[in-house]
């Protein structure tokens, strides 16, 4: 298991992959962590979690050389990745006692509750857009209450699975607690149907999701998808363009581009049309290749050669329908996966850059007419992952993100990102279940009655 790394195009790190064999015993180990994990109080998981945080403060460098390393990210966007992953581990070690507690609930019986039970070994299937962060998301809710974990990671980022791994040992963590598993795709159905995998959560494609989703049905196994999107920006009449403008190219820019809840569709209406564009090209255009170990670096290569050909392709097939470069278009010679910043206007509803995830720094804008048309494009999507809208009028702007735009999380003048105290999830075929808050740790227990005369 080879990782590339996308700056250069030279190998970066290899590791030989787990034997099918040794799958099984690998599960065994995880079930007997978990009987023992579950017995820890509150506190003393908490504990562990707090000192994973402190772990990945004192080696936030060298863990975000090696996502840079690995998948191609900016080091300081490498950097924010791990500090939001103690963030996250501080979150759950200051709430989940709380988020878990025993509901009572009046009954006709003399007493009457729900208790929150762990359910056992969780396996974890991530991408390597945000290969620690995607990770910590789905694992710390899961052991924080009470279950031990496997991780599938991304064939490309086999470094930050296996540095995750030591980790979660180094905090102190129960033996085999939480485990990375150094496997090929086809192995994970293996896994699923194995009796002691109680559930399974994924992070990535549709296909992905659909394959995985199938075989756990199939287990009457419980699932939680984070399928992707082709999130919505409405900038509306009365939006202040510059604001704008910034959240707009920041959100389609960041990972270059390589986020699910990144900007992807920009849908303007007719009266800011010509402003926010001519602001969108000056500010798209101050992004520039280079190394992406370098402060100074502004726009990093995509992950992979063949992910960089897929998005050349969208724009390309895009272009060919109709829709209008504005700059861009093209990848970077020499070497790397780099791809300049694009812009494509005149995108309508058939064309790639409007109905698919274009995973690069590729922004797709549509003019309208009227809010409703908005409104109207926004949701002509299968997926319904993020929206924005931007807007002067905040209450017209929350009635349409609260009442009109289909999606899991909707930002007012703002653009999305994902937080530990809020749920973090989609609709359509951009999955379902939610992670993080409350709402994430919840997904992984049984919600049990206690009924007593």
């Amino acid at each position: 298991m080879k990782s590339i790394n996308p700056a250069t195009g030279k190998e970066y790190l290899s590791y030989k992959n787990l034997k099918p064999s040794m799958i099984e015993g690998r599960i065994e180990a995880s079930t007997r962590a978990f009987e023992k994990w579950r017995q820890y109080p509150f506190e003393g998981r908490a504990f562990k979690m707090r000192e994973l945080a402190g772990l990945l403060e004192e080696r936030k460098e060298d863990i975000a050389a090696l996502i840079t390393g690995e998948m191609g990210k900016l080091i300081r966007e490498s950097r924010s990745e791990v500090e939001k992953c103690a963030w996250v581990c501080r979150y759950y070690a200051d709430h989940a006692q709380g988020f878990l507690e025993d509901e009572a609930i009046s009954s006709d019986a003399s007493k009457s509750f729900v208790t929150y039970q762990p359910l056992g070994v969780i396996l974890g299937v991530m991408p390597w857009n945000f290969p620690f962060w995607q990770v910590f998301r789905y694992a710390v809710p899961t052991l924080m209450a009470g279950n031990s974990a496997l991780l599938k990671h991304a064939s490309n980022v086999p470094g930050c699975a296996v540095a995750i791994e030591q980790l979660f040992v180094d905090a102190g963590f129960p033996e085999n607690t939480f485990q990375t598993l150094l496997i090929n795709s086809e192995d994970v159905r293996t896994i699923i149907r194995n009796k002691h995998v109680k559930a399974v959560t994924l992070t990535g494609s549709e296909f992905a999701g659909s394959s995985v989703a199938t075989i756990a049905g199939e287990q009457i196994k419980k699932t939680v998808m984070e399928l992707g999107g082709n999130d919505p920006y409405l900038v509306l009449a009365d939006a202040k363009i510059k604001d704008a403008v910034d959240a707009c190219v920041t959100g389609r820019m960041i990972n270059a581009g390589q986020s699910c809840i990144a900007a992807k569709r920009f849908i303007v209406d007719s009266a800011v049309y010509d402003d926010f564009v001519a602001a969108v090209e000056k500010k798209m255009k101050k992004y520039e290749p280079g190394d992406p170990m370098d402060e100074k670096t502004t726009l990093a290569p995509i992950a992979r050669k063949d992910l960089r050909k897929q998005v050349h392709k969208q724009v390309k097939k895009s272009m060919s329908m109709g829709a209008k470069l504005r700059m861009g278009g093209k990848k970077h010679a020499g070497d790397g996966y780099f791809y300049k910043p694009t812009i494509l206007l005149n995108v309508r509803p058939g064309m790639p850059a409007f109905e698919e995830e274009i995973f690069g720094p590729v922004a797709s804008i549509t003019k309208v007419r009227s809010e409703e048309e908005a409104i109207k494009m926004a949701n002509m999507s299968k997926y319904g992952l993020g929206a924005a809208v931007f807007t002067s009028d905040v209450e017209k702007g929350i009635r349409i993100a609260r009442n009109r735009l289909n999606a899991g999380s909707c930002f007012v003048n703002g653009f999305v990102r994902s937080d530990p105290r809020l749920p973090f999830g989609g609709v359509g075929l951009s999955g379902y279940g939610r992670e993080l808050s409350s709402h994430g740790i919840r997904e992984f227990v049984n919600a049990k009655t206690v009924w007593v005369q």
